[in-house]
Parts: structure tokens; sequence; C-alpha cells
């Protein structure tokens, strides 16, 4: 009998998800993160899920895993030194950048820059030059490389090494020979070369983006590493370790360690995942995802089953031409700090967080300022007689005590201070859903809002409301559905190329024939990790834009439909795609600016996650009488058990639903029933 393990390594907890792949059988866990070394609490998490199931460590066959390593890399400067090279004249690519200061008119004014990750001194050109149609007009100077290069070396600070030279995505002949040159010299260093890792136009965006990846690789290789040598160890040497890509798909960790700038949304991407996996399952297409975890909140939309997809990936004030699940994160997590300035005495939340150390006061590992988490503690929604994950235990005192601060700064009572950080952090909520959803041309009243994350369902009932979302779901294991999602996801590569063509002298016969040379490209990976041809389906993509436009839409199609309908399948996507964001459409003069093949492993054989059984009645799920206050007043509230709860069931509120690693809180006025796959589905009481 085998075992998957999904793995998700969040701020505060590392979320374990165990799936019997024969019987759909599940288990879940929940340990404290450890940010020093994440590998930690993932070890501690398996040690702890399998003595909880009784399941045999050797049983787990493969491992699927979201992380942050290389997310917390670039947000905390704790990448590598990466020596940079560029084509002569070039050296100064990253430093002008676009020209642009992030803020308002005078935004210059306060902007300060941060210091490069390729730093100027650490900067060599190569006399070599590739004209805009790939020509080579000036072969490499392999004499004066070799000495630049000597010269680097001998400062001993280069930890990576970056070659990204100009127009080298229509050629890497240059490229190719500067690496091998660079080889002999850094013997024991990682090299990206611009035209593996990003083959685009746009020459900023393709150095900003290769210099990311040699400065996060040496310490994602090392994580990854060492982390699949220990599960070796504790679980065997037939345990295969997969790694959560920013896009939704899986790569092998392997294919991880070599491009890391395709994880820098790791851990956002396996709760949309998750979510998409219960909710079409249970025949809603259409969803906005809200992950609320301890330090933030991730919001995603999904249209007919699928993510939206960026081509681009933000993190900080880092961009990156990476494909990742278009997610928008705000500082508003079940940690997340509430205090009140002494010179405005407004009531703030966040973006700062009590994260795992020391944590929420309610959670006595040592915090003491008032979070959201003892918000919702002093609310009742977070009843303090209910051990977190059977396990930790709360302090309705401690959590007293640090909203008390909050009162007394504003000269309130405890109530309303608690209940006013509620409201705030679901203010700040609400604005990053309206970011994903009506500012992108979607009414969310279209959508069913999914709360999970530790902390989401407790304030899924109120985002419903504040979006009109209906109905709101809430999957089971809410607190774990990275995790499921890592769990329940694909292995997947792609290979891109910028074309540049207009649409109408595009053939269909000649792009039908490009898009096979990248599909075999793209297998490249799979087939060096052992996934046979006959396991792996392929999809392709095609960037276009009205001519003279410098945005660019992408648009999803198969090979089957762009045979049947010719270029004219793209253009009509294109025209509605326009329409839809920006209120217009123009009707003629697009433009095909990339191309690209994305061929993944087929699903693998994986029996239905197990539900529950009907049996039990409402009143045989409750485990006591509770209260909680909600808009200024107490309401008499039941709280149920969830693993007792099955379809049929209707829950009323108000009332809290609890479970391993999540509460529910539903509002007065407003109901669950249970569908048949075991989500909690809340609409508003006729």
């Amino acid at each position: 009998m085998s075992f998957r393990l999904g793995v998700d390594v969040g701020g505060t907890f590392t979320d374990l998800l165990l799936i019997n792949e024969v019987s759909g059988e599940t288990f879940t866990a929940k340990v404290l993160s450890t940010p020093e070394d994440s590998s930690i609490g993932v070890l501690n998490g398996v040690s702890r899920i399998c003595q909880e199931s009784g399941v045999d460590p050797k049983s787990i066959t493969r491992v699927m895993h979201g992380t942050t390593v290389a997310t917390n890399a670039v947000l905390t400067g704790r990448g590598a030194v990466v020596g940079l090279i560029t084509t002569k004249g070039y050296k100064q690519t990253l430093q002008v950048a676009r020209s642009f200061c992030p803020g308002g008119l005078g935004g210059w004014v306060s902007y300060v820059k941060k210091p490069l990750l390729a730093r100027l001194e650490l900067t060599i050109e190569a006399d070599e030059r590739m004209d805009a149609n790939g020509d080579v007009i000036r072969p490499l100077d392999e004499k004066l490389l070799r000495a630049d290069l000597l010269a680097l070396q001998a400062k001993d600070e280069v930890e990576s090494l970056t070659i990204c030279f100009i127009n080298a995505y229509l050629n890497s002949e240059n490229e190719q020979q500067a690496a091998a040159i660079a080889k002999e010299i850094f013997t024991d260093i990682p090299i990206s070369i611009s035209s593996d890792v990003v083959p685009e136009m746009q020459e900023y965006e393709r150095t900003e983006t290769t210099v990311v990846n040699a400065y996060v690789r040496p310490e994602v290789a090392s994580y990854v590493n060492n982390l699949q040598t220990a599960l070796i160890e504790r679980l065997g040497d037939d345990v295969g370790l997969s790694i959560l890509r920013s896009d939704g798909g899986l790569a092998s960790g392997r294919a991880a360690a070599d491009s890391p700038v395709n994880l820098l949304m790791s851990g956002p991407a396996g709760g949309v995942a998750g979510a998409i996996y219960f909710c079409s399952r249970s025949g809603y297409d259409n969803i906005l995802t809200f992950d609320m975890g301890g330090t933030s909140t991730d919001v995603a939309l999904i249209q007919q089953g699928k993510a939206r997809v960026r081509r681009e990936t933000i993190v900080g004030d880092v961009r990156v031409r990476a494909p990742s699940v278009d997610v928008r994160t705000v500082g508003a997590g079940g940690g997340s700090i509430a205090f009140v300035p002494e010179l405005t005495k407004a009531l703030r939340v966040g973006p700062q967080s009590a994260g795992a150390a020391p944590g929420p006061a309610a959670y006595m590992k040592g915090g003491e300022e008032p979070t959201v988490c003892d918000a919702n503690v002093v609310l009742g929604y977070l009843p303090a007689d209910v051990q977190l994950g059977g396990a930790m235990a709360i302090d309705k005192a401690a959590a007293e005590k640090a909203v008390q601060k909050v009162a007394d700064a504003m000269s309130i009572g405890l109530m309303e201070a608690a209940e006013g950080i509620i409201r705030i952090v679901n203010e700040s909520m609400f604005g990053a859903l309206r970011l994903v959803s009506i500012e992108q041309g979607y009414d969310p009243r279209d959508f069913s809002l999914v709360g999970f994350g530790g902390a989401g369902p407790l304030h899924a009932n109120a985002l419903g409301i504040l979006t009109g979302a209906w109905p709101v779901i809430i999957p089971p294991g809410p607190g774990v559905l990275c995790a499921y999602g890592d769990a329940t996801t694909q292995v997947q590569d792609e290979a891109a190329r910028t074309y540049v063509t207009m649409a109408a002298d595009a053939g269909t016969e000649q792009l039908l024939a490009d898009l096979h040379a990248l599909q075999e490209k793209a297998a490249v990976s799979l087939n060096a990790d052992g996934i046979a041809a006959a396991d792996q389906e392929v999809f392709f993509q095609a960037d276009l834009r009205y001519a003279g436009q410098a945005y660019q839409i992408t648009l999803d199609f198969s090979e089957a439909e762009l045979s049947g309908q010719g270029i004219d399948l793209l253009t009509r996507r294109f025209d509605a795609e326009h329409k839809q964001l920006f209120t217009f459409d123009l009707g003629e003069g697009h433009e095909i600016v990339m191309i690209r093949a994305i061929v993944k492993a087929k699903a693998g054989a994986l029996a239905d996650l197990s539900v529950g059984k009907a049996g039990a009645t409402l009143e045989q799920c409750k485990l006591h009488d509770s209260r909680y206050y909600y808009d200024g007043d107490w309401h008499d509230a039941m709280i149920y058990d969830r693993n007792k709860l099955h379809e049929g069931l209707l829950v009323p509120g108000p009332a809290i639903v609890n479970e391993m690693d999540s509460t529910t809180v539903i509002l007065p006025g407003y109901a669950a029933t249970v569908d048949k796959l075991d989500n909690l589905v809340i609409n508003p009481l006729d």
C-alpha cells in the first residue's frame, strides 16, 4: 500500500496531508514552522503524521512540497552574492531598469532604491554582439572574457554566476560559449544563462529574472538536496520529492534546484490548486479563493475551473518574468499585530506579524502584542475551551490582556476594540479580493468565495457579506488545503520563444510546427525525470497584443482547436478578453508576441479523497454550548464537531464548527449545509 504526502510550509504552521493512493483515506497534521530551517519543521511533521496515523514511513513514496525558501531569500536579502556577465555596453541594465519610481506623483522624492542583486563591481562586460535577427555580428572575445573572469574570481566573493547577452533569446551560441569558459574557472558554483532560464525579449526583464534565479539558486539547491537526503533516510530510497511551482504545477527536486525562479509563489499556488480540486468536483467552477494564514492572506480568481496565470511574478519590489498563479497578497493574517499610533490614535492592523515565534498572546509562546487571533479569542469566535489541532491550548486571559492595550489606547471597551480589529482586517482582505475581481472587470457576486487556511474559515462568512459572493465554501481540512493542493497536482514544465509576428501573416501550419518544437523542448525535463511520453499531456499558449501596445494577454488553446479554427481562434479570444479587461476591442492589428508549450504529467491513479458517512444527527454532532460577540451584541451559539458532520445536515447560525486544523464561524442569519464532498456551504437564510 502506497501513500503520498503533501507538505506546505507557512509563516506560522507547517501543514501536512497524507493520502492513501488506493483508498483515498486522508490524515492531517500541523506543526509549528521553524523559520531558522524550514526542513526541521517538515521532518517534525512527517514524524507526527506517521505517529498519529499509524502509517509506516516507508510506505510514503511521493512527497509534494510547497516551499517559501526562494521567496524568503528575496524578501530578506539572504540570497547568494551574484556575479553578472553582460554584453559590452550593457553593464548598467539592472541599474537603469525601467526608470520607474513606485508611489504617487512625488514618489521619486522619498524613493530609496534597494541594492542591486548583482552588484556593479561584480559585473563584467563580454565583447560580443548578436543582432536583432539572432545573427552573430561580433564573435565572443574568449581571451578577454577569460581574463575578466579570472579577475572576478580573484575577488573571492561570487557565489553564483549569471550570463545574459543582448538578443540571446534568439540565438544562445555566445552565451553557451561563455558558460563553457566560466565553468573552467568557476568550477564549484552554479551558472545561470538567460537563454535557458527565460528565452524572451526585453533585456531588463530577462536580465533581472536570470539574476534572481542565480541569487536564490544556492540556497534552494541546498535546501532541496538536504531535504531529499533527510527524507530518504527517514522514508527510504524510493521516496520522490517534488516542489510546487509558482504556476501551480510540480517540478522534480532536480528541476526545482536548477530553476528556483519558478518557485517564488510556490506556497500560495498550493492553496489555489486545493480549492480547485474540491470546488470543481462539487460543481463550483467560478470561485474567489481566500487563504488566510498566520502572517498574510492570499486571494485569487478562478474561472471555469482554471486559475488565472500571470506571466510575471512579483515578490516585494522584485519583478521577474516567470509564470505564476495570479495571487494577490496582503499583510493580514491571524498573527497580524494591532496597534494604535500615538500621532493619529487610529487603529491599525498589520502588516507586522507575531509569526510562529513568539506568536499571538493566546498561544502562550511568549507573545504579548494584540493580534487578530487574540481578537477572535476575545470575541468567542475561537473558543478557548477547544484546543487548536487537539494539542495547542488557548489562553483567553492572555488574549484579553493583549487586546486591552488597544482598548486603553483608544479609550473604548474591550469588546469594541476586539470587534474593531476584526472589521479592519476584514476590510483589508476585501480590498485584496477587489484587486482580483472588480479591478479586472469581474463582479464578485458572480463567484463563490472559498475560505481556507488556518484563519480563513473564521472570517469567511464576514467576507461573503462584504463581497456578496455566495455561497461561501469551506473545504474539508481548510487549514491544510495548501497541502491538499501540493498532493493532488502534477509535474509540469514549459518552453517559450519570442514570435513577434502579425496574426494576419502567421500561417496555421507554421505556428503548429513551431509549437511542436517547443513541446519537444518542454518535455526534456519530464523525460529526464522518467516520465514516459505516453504519460504526458500538452497545452499551448500565445501572448497577443494590438500592434503598438506594450501590454499583452495570454491565451490558452489546444492543438485540435488551432487546427480546426486556425489563427482566427486566437484573435477572437484576444478581442473578447481585451473587452473584458478594458471595455473595448479594436478587432484588427493583432500581433503574436510569444508562444509556448506546457507539458504536464497525466494525473496518476488516485482514489477520491474519502469523505464523512451519514449517520449522526445534528444534535449528536454538537460539542457544547457557547456564545460569541457579533455586531455589538452577544449571541448564543452551538459548537459542532466537523468530523461528525455529513451530507444532508443543515447547520444554522449562530454556530461554530470545530476541526483539527481550523474553526469555522457561521454568523446569525446564515446557515451551512454539507455537500457530497464534505464542503461546508454557507448561504444567507431566506
